[in-house]
């Protein structure tokens, strides 16, 4: 079974404020001390990681250490292993840039998603972090500070768990941007209430998988299909969109006007056809020409489910041949499928079978799949066994 890697981080002084009236954690650390406040951030991410102790033995925990989640989650029976040391055991000792050390060196680890406990300062800093690298890993708040205003966050600790577990289960549990708010804590203090928006995150979301079911809770394939399709045709803009084949991504072929192979790989752009039913050998060396030519265009992949078995690559679309995957790159694959077609797969993994071993395990873990606009689930992918 696929490990699912965890990213922790505890803000050990978020919400340290709150029991001694001080509306918030914000340069504030000496005074709540001095007045008894006592941390709360670290058993409020206890709470979260209890959910999940029955799945203890598929989880890779990655985290700070000590007091930014490396000890609650060891003391839990968490495998973890240290991705960032700030070299203090105080809580004098953690910064706000201590928290987006952490989050950068988690993005390089390539987890699943990033859970963190703190408040909307926290989430600030990780929104800064995860703008700046232009990542799309999810994120999941256990809210711990004084102030949580932000939408990136559980209801409780314990719905925190209880999203993940929805995660490590298989369920589809839909992707959405939320927005992260803050207050300016100073003006709190004074009574006044200023909110102001700094960003949005990727977060998970079991909500908006109810909300997007259309029909009374049966999709309607062709609605479900234009709507994947009005998604893909979104994000085409000056990169050249390589189409792989399958039924869900011809309908995309036909809502552009385009002839199609349905067994086959297409290359289209600006709207047009640039070949239909490509081979291996003519589209790697179209790629090497770009490359030759230093032409910095990025190139784009369409593909989704084939076969019963719910294969991405090797049934089907062998025209997609290890060495055009990684010339592509990850990051640059779409996956689309109605939701129905993820739930016949009865809780499998997507399948990576391309006769590369390492790229089939580069592929492990959990990436976004395109149900419809502006909607998209994460499912699991494995390799071959």
């Amino acid at each position: 079974m696929t490990k699912f890697k965890l990213g922790f981080i505890i803000n050990p002084i978020a919400g340290i404020g709150g029991s001694v009236a001080l509306k918030g954690s914000d340069g504030q650390l000496s005074k709540a001390l001095s007045l008894g406040a006592k941390p709360q951030a670290h058993l409020r991410a206890k709470l979260a990681l209890q959910v999940l102790i029955p799945y203890i033995d598929n989880i890779d925990v990655y985290s700070a250490n000590a007091m930014m989640g490396g000890d609650c989650a060891t003391s839990l029976g968490f495998k973890v292993t240290t991705i960032y040391d700030n070299n203090s055991d105080t809580l004098s000792g953690t910064s706000a840039q201590d928290t987006m050390n952490a989050v950068t060196a988690l993005i390089c680890e390539e987890v699943d998603i990033i859970v963190f406990a703190g408040g909307d300062g926290t989430a600030r800093d990780i929104c800064h972090v995860i703008s700046q690298e232009n990542s799309q890993i999810p994120v999941l708040g256990i809210p711990a500070g004084c102030k949580i205003h932000s939408g990136v966050y559980a209801i409780t600790p314990k719905a925190a768990g209880q999203v993940v577990e929805l995660m490590l289960t298989n369920q589809l549990v839909s992707l959405m941007s939320a927005d992260v708010m803050d207050i300016d804590e100073a003006l709190f203090r004074e009574g006044t209430v200023k909110a102001k928006r700094y960003g949005e995150m990727v977060i998970p979301s079991e909500l908006r998988y109810m909300q997007a079911v259309k029909a009374g809770g049966k999709e309607s394939d062709e609605l479900v299909l234009q709507d994947i399709a009005a998604d893909i045709i979104d994000k085409m803009d000056e990169e050249i969109f390589i189409i792989g084949s399958g039924s869900t991504t011809a309908f995309l072929m036909e809502e552009l006007g385009l002839e199609n192979t349905l067994l086959g790989v297409d290359v289209i752009q600006h709207n047009s056809v640039m070949v239909n039913d490509i081979t291996e050998q003519a589209l790697w060396l179209m790629l090497q020409k770009a490359k030759e030519k230093n032409n910095q265009q990025e190139y784009k992949l369409v593909i989704t489910l084939i076969g019963g078995q719910g294969h991405l690559f090797g049934r089907g679309n062998q025209q997609l041949s290890p060495r055009i995957i990684r010339f592509i790159g990850k990051e640059n694959i779409y996956i689309i499928a109605t939701k129905s077609k993820l739930l016949a797969l009865a809780e499998k993994p997507l399948i990576v079978d391309t006769g590369d071993n390492l790229l089939d395990q580069s592929f492990e873990g959990f990436m976004p799949v395109i149900t419809g606009y502006n909607d998209q689930v994460l499912y699991p992918i494995a390799s071959p066994k």
